[in-house]
């Protein structure tokens, strides 16, 4: 049984705090590009964990970067597939996420939206009354982590997808550890409902 202090909004906004998921090597198995659905595999117990954090009354948001899309090497309508396609799996599994963002931009536009940069949380928390501060956010990449600890999040390292090199060969060079390292999004979920939230 879940404590009632999970479900607990922040003190000086009464606005829920909320776990910010990566998509690619957090949810999803990474591919490099995922640019056919055919490619889509969902991570063991990424479900569990996300129903996990539901039945917490914990919001849930996706955010990613998607500029293959920039690139060229998939179109938009295939991110929508994706996320059609993720949604239908985590129902299945008695899970949802309350929102998904992705920038589908590359690094010369110059947006607030792709990570490292906190457009993506900043959006996500306007439009679902969300508190950014003390939130989570749960990653496999250092961009991610960097995006989170700009925000205040509480940050989790996950040894999935582009996690385990990471922070086994890039961590030297971190100007911020993320909080927590988590072999897996199971894991880190274990921590976010016992320590964070």
């Amino acid at each position: 049984m879940l404590s009632a202090d999970v479900r607990e909004n922040s003190p000086s906004t009464n606005k829920p705090r909320a776990v910010f998921l990566d998509r690619d090597g957090t949810i999803l198995d990474e591919v490099g590009y995922l640019n056919h659905i055919s490619r889509f595999r969902m991570l063991p117990g990424a479900a569990a964990a996300i129903r996990r954090l539901n039945l917490a009354g914990v919001p849930v948001i996706v955010v990613t970067n998607q500029s293959g899309v920039a690139r060229g090497f998939f179109p938009e309508e295939m991110v929508g597939q994706i996320h059609e396609r993720m949604a239908r799996e985590l129902g299945a599994a008695g899970a949802h996420v309350d929102g998904i963002y992705y920038c589908p931009h590359g690094t010369e536009i110059g947006c607030d939206c792709r990570k490292p940069f906190p457009g993506m949380l900043t959006r996500a928390a306007e439009e679902h009354g969300l508190e950014i501060s003390g939130s989570g956010l749960v990653s496999d990449r250092y961009d991610d982590i960097a995006m989170g600890h700009a925000a205040g999040c509480r940050t989790i390292l996950v040894m999935t997808g582009y996690g385990r090199g990471e922070y086994e060969w890039n961590r030297v060079r971190w100007p911020h550890e993320p909080e927590f390292v988590a072999d897996e999004i199971g894991q880190a979920v274990d921590i976010l409902l016992r320590e964070m939230m």
